[in-house]
């Protein structure tokens, strides 16, 4: 019996093991793609857009990152709050202060046109954009003076209806909780890794990333405006999904875009993970359902323990630890060059268990719990839960 449920742990490990192997083919692939790809010379007008809601302490060093662009085009940044008494907007009051020959433009988004107060707000900047090019990003997104000539490079090709990019999180420089630390991690040695496997594996991505959403208006009102996705918790998701539906390529670019984590408590970790595996599983219920399988050193772990600590069970678990830090290394610091990887190389056996637990906690109920409020999920929608 004991050697049986070794074995079984020990299948486990391995299709971990052959996942990492799959996550390092996607890697070099994604690298290699973007090594020898040509980059056209194409900047038209662009607008960025931000939603906004409150502040954090590098939300204004976010903002002016977008104000140093080498971009040869006209940009306009618009920002959208629901309140004008925000705090944010004084954020962005003293950012036009500081760039007067920048565009910058402040919205009121006074309607709630859906569950999602952040795309009821784009829904109503959106008619303020000045440009056809459109770049939706996150409140807190620090970007690279080069971030939108890579990002709108691609547009040259009329086939791309979508671009986005990858981005790494990072955690207070001194005294980081564990749990933010696991937050981290999760990004850098486990999403984007298996974003680089499902691009290599399905030959391209089919939906976006909140980090970067840029597209053009016209496909916005292709694909019925943004006030069809405005139920929606993975908006995100669900545009480029919805893009890549109507027959464009959604591109993933190379550039990384940089946010920040909170100090999370362990409690503030569990519900934010909790509602983002139940979101997984909403929306990609095939690969939520063989995630498990891609976290190896905790199987090799169990294997070890229930073969009895058995010498070929120690092989098994040096050839996991290989595999999973491996990956951790190539995506996390060899692409989106985060040196948190290397710090905290020693606390991913311990992010794996949680993710393990986090994985089977998420298959007890379909309800989150969203900006203080609960909810259900249904095919990617949100329903107030009674």
């Amino acid at each position: 019996m004991a050697l049986g449920v070794a074995i079984f742990f020990a299948l486990l490990t391995l299709a971990g093991i052959a996942f990492s192997l799959l996550a390092l083919w996607g890697t070099r692939d994604f690298v290699r793609f973007w090594r020898t790809a040509k980059r056209p010379e194409f900047a038209p007008g662009v607008t960025v857009m931000k939603p906004l809601k409150g502040v954090d302490p590098k939300l204004y060093a976010a903002f002016a990152s977008h104000c140093t662009q080498q971009y040869e085009g006209p940009v306009q940044l618009l920002f959208g709050v629901s309140d004008m008494g925000d705090p944010a907007v004084a954020e962005v009051h003293r950012l036009q202060a500081e760039f007067p020959q920048m565009d910058i433009v402040l919205v009121h988004c006074p309607l709630r046109l859906g569950t999602s107060g952040k795309v009821s707000n784009l829904a109503q900047m959106l008619p303020h954009a000045r440009h056809e090019y459109i770049v939706i990003n996150d409140a807190d997104i620090v970007v690279s003076p080069r971030y939108l000539t890579r990002i709108i490079s691609p547009f040259d090709n009329a086939r791309i209806g979508m671009v986005t990019c990858a981005y790494r999180a990072v955690t207070a420089t001194r005294g980081a909780t564990l749990w933010a630390k696991f937050e981290a991690l999760g990004v850098s040695c486990d999403f984007v890794p298996g974003l680089f496997a499902a691009r290599r594996m399905e030959k391209g991505i089919r939906f976006g990333l909140g980090a970067t959403l840029a597209t053009r208006k016209r496909i916005i009102e292709e694909i019925g405006g943004l006030e069809a996705i405005v139920e929606y918790l993975a908006d995100d998701y669900e545009l480029g999904l919805r893009i890549s539906q109507a027959g464009y390529e959604v591109v993933l670019s190379d550039e990384v875009v940089e946010t920040s984590v909170p100090q999370y408590s362990a409690s503030g970790y569990w519900n934010h993970q909790l509602r983002w595996y139940r979101t997984i599983r909403d929306a990609r219920p095939g690969g939520y359902f063989g995630l498990p399988t891609t976290y190896c050193v905790p199987w090799a772990l169990a294997t070890v323990i229930a073969s009895g600590f058995d010498l070929w069970s120690f092989s098994l678990l040096s050839m996991a630890l290989l595999a999973r830090m491996t990956v951790c290394l190539a995506a996390g610091v060899g692409v989106l060059r985060d040196g948190q990887v290397l710090r905290d190389l020693w606390v991913i056996p311990l992010k794996d268990v949680a993710c393990l637990l986090l994985w089977l906690f998420a298959l007890l109920d379909d309800t989150i719990e969203w900006r203080g409020e609960r909810f259900k999920l249904d095919k990617g929608k949100l329903i107030r839960a009674n």
